[in-house]
């Protein structure tokens, strides 16, 4: 397949041009794609410099600026130089304008606005951080959700990744030697969600961490028959106490954190609408 210039401008982070950018390019295995990433573009000078690196590596330009003269002069100098132009998210907006009976307002970066939903995200990933790995059980019942697992079940990147979408997560691990707090099975506010996987993507997982950490690779952490046992033990777990389970095998991060938020809405909508 051919190379291909791919450019993206914002007048933003941009950061949700390089997430519709990636999300496409999935669908074309093998492309070779080579991303020119330009944020923050809010003057027609910003703009007439960045020309110049697109004129050297033609290719397909993507954008998302708000400002409509920034626009037409992009437009413009794409078509001197017969590169085609794609403003992402037009179609989006002109679906919602002529739906909600409103012109939207040209200004940049308003979904990164410092509201109190902005507040309430760095809230939450500061309750997640303080509370990793089974730490701060004391309260707990502040938590939206609370992950439980194994050792490397993807509890930490998954809490992470949830409360960067303004979810305060707790999680903790598993361990058959070591019961958890007694305050888990008494949750009455945050759902809990059980983490598990297949043993053998496990055993490598572990071990692939043992190496990186300098360690020996051959114990029982990576045992396999001691690793069935630990899911057992944790499945038996989540099944005794009625928590949903997650199968992180074959999900990234990203999905698995949308399975268990489907789950938290489920489990919230009787409370929000009352007795059922």
């Amino acid at each position: 397949m051919p190379r291909l210039h791919l450019h993206l401008l914002s007048d933003s982070t941009g950061e949700t041009l390089e997430m519709l950018a990636k999300a496409a390019l999935a669908q074309f295995e093998g492309a070779e794609v080579i991303r020119h990433f330009w944020p923050m573009v809010r003057s027609q000078q910003h703009l007439d410099r960045i020309m110049r690196e697109i004129a050297a590596n033609p290719g397909l330009v993507f954008y998302t600026l708000v400002n409509s003269d920034t626009r037409a002069r992009l437009e413009e100098h794409c078509r001197t130089l017969g590169l085609p132009v794609v403003p992402v998210l037009d179609a989006a907006v002109h679906a919602l304008e002529a739906a909600l009976g409103q012109i939207p307002r040209a200004r940049p970066g308003r979904q990164h606005a410092m509201d109190d939903a902005y507040f309430a995200r760095v809230d939450a990933v500061h309750y997640t951080i303080a509370h990793d790995d089974g730490v701060g059980w004391e309260d707990w019942e502040e938590a939206d959700i609370v992950l439980a697992g194994v050792s490397r079940s993807s509890k930490t990147p998954t809490s992470i990744y949830l409360a960067q979408r303004g979810y305060k997560v707790a999680n903790i691990p598993i361990v058959v030697e070591s019961p958890p707090p007694p305050a888990l099975y008494g949750l009455k506010h945050p759902l809990v969600v059980g983490l598990t996987t297949a043993p053998e993507r496990l055993v490598q997982v572990r071990r692939n961490r043992l190496l990186t950490l300098g360690q020996a690779p051959e114990t029982a952490y990576v045992d396999q028959d001691r690793v069935n046992a630990e899911l057992q033990f944790a499945r038996r777990m989540f099944a005794d106490n009625g928590w949903p389970v997650i199968d992180v095998t074959r999900r990234s991060i990203e999905e698995a954190a949308a399975a268990i938020i489907n789950l938290y809405n489920e489990h919230r909508a009787p409370k929000e609408g009352g007795p059922t």
